[in-house]
């Protein structure tokens, strides 16, 4: 009896796509958060090697998310001119040169300076990654596909501070800068290698002229409305690494060993649930995920201040973890199914700006309402811009996906 032939399984077109993007995109993308996440413990006390005033060490720890404000924009008009691939590439070299450079830096100005340009490559990076993506795949594993990139960051950022510390310990705190340069030079080589200009680039000198005005006019509605819910929710997804720390030791007496534990621990959970995002954005639609989301971290944010003791703490930290983590990559997915082919790089270049602007002003809002009042009364504030975000989402915001129902069964 002949031997059966046993045809090779197909991929889903869906699985498939994500598969090709792995090199192309997701391990690029976990080299330069791999790279960030190495600096996590190392630039505080690197700046405070210079004997200078916690506001100057401050500003150096601040100084990426500056540059990465002042380069959104231009980066979005950058990136129809040159093309996704190409700007990736510029993000990249200039983050890896600018990290490796803080190795060699004599004095706070300099450090001040490799650290805005390192967010000049950040920005470039971060756009031109997000209209990659955005062109890449179909609005229906839109979803699946960024939320797999919010991945790829929590991945680096859990597991880069550990590597940053261990690098530091044994060759020296500035041998982590050399590391982390190299991390990310292996992801402008992927890039380089690996990742082709998405069909959606119009690069090349040709490339129509858009005025940011118009691009400005034409989505005053919708920024308006969507960038301001994503204005609180950024808010409280960067207070929460503000708070938690803070209410921990000032208030509660932790050892910081413990408040390590609590925050790798939400921080854990935050990450195991990247996929569950996904598939709810492409499942049932964006708002599916992205009100829980900032709902159940206004909810975990607001027990903080309830928190007696470790248990307490940890609790809180976990719910905000369950929020933050239902909401992988659905800012980003929002934004891309908000933006239209024709102005695709501008737009999302100012979606960017309006997300950074929250993410970079939560640990000032933080600061100044702890100093007038008292760290409690930031700790309200911050859960309050997290049920705002989940409100104007819920009611203020279409639903920018729907699922396409099945066809009918003829009879």
């Amino acid at each position: 009896m002949p031997a059966q032939h046993i045809a090779p399984r197909k991929l889903s077109p869906v699985r498939s796509r994500l598969r090709h993007l792995i090199l192309a995109f997701y391990a690029p993308a976990l080299m330069a958060t791999l790279g960030q996440g190495l600096l996590v413990p190392i630039l505080p006390l690197y700046a405070a090697d210079f004997e200078i005033s916690y506001l100057l060490i401050g500003l150096v720890l601040a100084g990426e998310g500056i540059g990465t404000l002042i380069a959104d924009v231009p980066t979005g008009m950058m990136q129809r001119r040159f093309g996704d691939k190409q700007v990736m590439m510029a993000g990249l070299l200039l983050k890896a040169l600018s990290i490796g450079l803080l190795f060699f830096a004599s004095t706070i100005w300099v450090a001040l300076l490799l650290r805005l340009i390192a967010g000049f490559g950040r920005s470039m990076y971060t756009v031109s990654a997000h209209v990659f993506v955005t062109n890449s795949v179909d609005r229906d594993m839109r979803g699946k596909a960024i939320s797999m990139f919010g991945g790829t960051y929590r991945l680096g950022g859990f597991i880069g501070p550990a590597i940053g510390g261990f690098v530091a310990g044994m060759l020296g705190l500035r041998s982590a800068f050399l590391a982390a340069a190299l991390a990310t030079a292996l992801g402008l080589l992927l890039v380089l290698l690996f990742t082709t200009n998405s069909k959606g680039t119009r690069g090349g000198a040709s490339a129509k002229h858009l005025d940011m005005r118009a691009v400005l006019r034409a989505n005053y509605r919708v920024l308006a409305s969507a960038g301001t819910a994503q204005i609180f929710g950024q808010t409280i997804r960067a207070g929460r690494t503000i708070v938690i720390p803070l209410f921990a030791a000032d208030a509660l007496g932790l050892a910081v060993d413990q408040i390590g534990l609590i925050v790798s621990i939400s921080v854990a959970v935050d990450f195991s649930l990247f996929l569950v995002a996904g598939w709810l954005m492409d499942r049932f639609g964006r708002k599916f995920a992205i009100v829980p989301c900032f709902g159940i971290q206004a909810l975990g944010m607001a027990l903080v201040p309830f928190a007696s003791g470790f248990g307490g703490l940890l609790f809180a930290a976990v719910v905000i973890g369950i929020g933050n983590g239902l909401g992988a990559g659905s800012m980003m997915t929002l934004g891309a199914d908000l933006s239209s082919a024709g102005s695709r790089g501008e737009f999302l270049g100012i979606w960017r700006l309006i997300g950074d602007v929250g993410h970079t002003g939560a640990p000032l809002l933080v600061g100044v309402v702890a100093d007038i009042l008292v760290l409690s009364s930031a700790i309200w504030v911050i859960a309050g811009s997290g049920l705002a975000a989940a409100s104007i989402f819920l009611f203020l915001v279409p639903e920018t996906h729907r699922r396409k129902p099945p066809p009918a069964l003829a009879t």
